[in-house]
């Protein structure tokens, strides 16, 4: 699948791609690095997303809603944050994810799966859990 000129696969290296409201319900982007990618807004719904390098991504009012981040890279990166502001999260699995430093204000974690999750310094004002 391509998408706005980006190659949507396992692996795929994403690195600042602009998906900004892109479709990618139910891609398969295990192991992709989308360090820094603009994906506000984009609908994420059920994308396999386990092992992923997310750090410093901006996914504010993004749907990972049943998203697997199994294993995800969300902390910061220099200094930006994965920005999940207003993201929906909602039955994402989120296990043994790093979410380091993220910014989750306003989020939709209602059952989400955090289990060993890193949280440190993570920003979680007004969360929906």
């Amino acid at each position: 699948m391509n998408i706005n000129g980006y190659e949507i696969k396992p692996g795929a290296d994403l690195k600042g791609a602009i998906l900004e409201g892109a479709n990618l319900k139910g891609a398969i982007l295990k192991d992709a690095n989308l360090k820094n990618a603009d994906l506000e807004g984009a609908d994420l719904e059920g994308a396999d997303l386990w092992g992923a390098n997310l750090k410093g991504a901006i996914l504010e009012g993004a749907n990972l809603k049943g998203a697997d981040l199994r294993n995800a890279d969300l902390k910061v990166a220099y200094l930006w944050c994965a920005n999940l502001s207003g993201a929906n999260l909602s039955s994402a699995d989120l296990r043994n994810a790093d979410l380091e430093g993220a910014n989750l204000s306003g989020a939709n974690l209602k059952y989400a799966n955090l289990e060993g999750a890193n949280l440190d310094g993570t920003i979680l004002e007004g969360l929906n859990l």
